[in-house]
């Protein structure tokens, strides 16, 4: 088991959630931080909370969806401690209802924050992480949702499977190089954060959307608003992460894997047969970043 104390940690989507517990959990390792999110007064919040308690914390604006922002917030988080060890690639939305009713804008936004904000990180962090040699490590978040499938969240779950495949790339290729740097995918289960809100901090570039129309999306929408308000206090999750990182563990779960229905998929996928889906699981299908 590695010991963190002393590492930097560069954490998105820190303002709340997933990134915000990640931040606590690495502050309480002893690490110091670079907390970066579009949202200014939640990050600043963590921010402030985690100096109170004796951390060092600086926060960098950064929107994930472009690639200067990313090198601006690796050049600040240099700037500030010389080097960085953890890159948690976490900033993370959400859009539901039928995949064609989305907008452009919807899907745009979706894939532009969860998965080129990942695609951003990597490009932008391993080059350093590969150049300092020293142990680090990656944390994408996923979602069990990038395990399965189902529906009425069309744009986010491309965008978690993605993920997963990415991580899972960079892995081998890492591997290949025999670099210090490990890399975790994390699949939340449903966690208790703000996730079913995000149109809260959707900019005015994706602006364009659509009212979810049929019975089906409504009934799903409250679904998953109930399933995520219900879930895992997200204070757990910091924890779970840092034990990953700590045992470089590629896999972190926060809930017990569904293994018979990512089975049952794998199986229909192997025998040609068409796609199966239990309603009763789909709440398990978020995640909370």
């Amino acid at each position: 088991m590695r010991d963190l104390q002393g590492w930097v940690a560069v954490v998105t989507g820190a303002g709340c959630g997933i990134g915000s517990v990640i931040a606590r959990a690495a502050a309480r390792a002893g690490m110091r931080l670079v907390l970066a999110d579009v949202d200014e007064g939640g990050a600043e919040a963590v921010a402030s909370g985690l100096r109170d308690e004796g951390a060092e914390v600086r926060f960098v604006r950064t929107d994930v969806r472009h690639a200067a922002e990313l090198e601006a917030l690796a050049a600040a988080t240099l700037d500030a401690y010389g080097a960085v060890h953890l890159v948690c690639n976490n900033a993370g939305v959400l859009v539901g209802g039928h995949a064609w009713e989305r907008t452009e804008d919807d899907w745009r936004w979706v894939i532009d924050v969860n998965l080129f904000g990942v695609v951003n990180g990597l490009r932008t962090f391993v080059p350093i992480l590969l150049e300092q040699g020293e142990p680090a490590h990656i944390v994408n978040t996923a979602s069990v949702g990038g395990l399965m499938v189902g529906p009425y969240l069309s744009p986010y779950i491309v965008s978690k499977h993605a993920v997963v495949a990415l991580s899972e790339s960079v892995f081998h290729e890492l591997a290949a190089l025999d670099a210090p740097v490990g890399i975790s995918a994390l699949c939340p289960g449903p966690i208790a954060t703000g996730i079913s809100d995000s149109e809260r901090i959707r900019p005015p570039d994706r602006s364009q959307t659509r009212p979810l129309r049929t019975p089906a999306e409504k009934t799903f929408d409250e679904m998953l608003r109930s399933g995520v308000g219900a879930g895992m206090p997200p204070d757990e999750v910091g924890e779970i992460v840092l034990e990953g990182v700590r045992s470089r563990r590629f896999w972190i779960y926060t809930h017990p894997i569904q293994a018979d229905t990512i089975r049952a998929r794998a199986e229909s996928i192997v025998n040609g047969t068409d796609p199966g889906y239990a309603p009763e699981m789909a709440a398990d299908m978020l995640d909370g970043d």
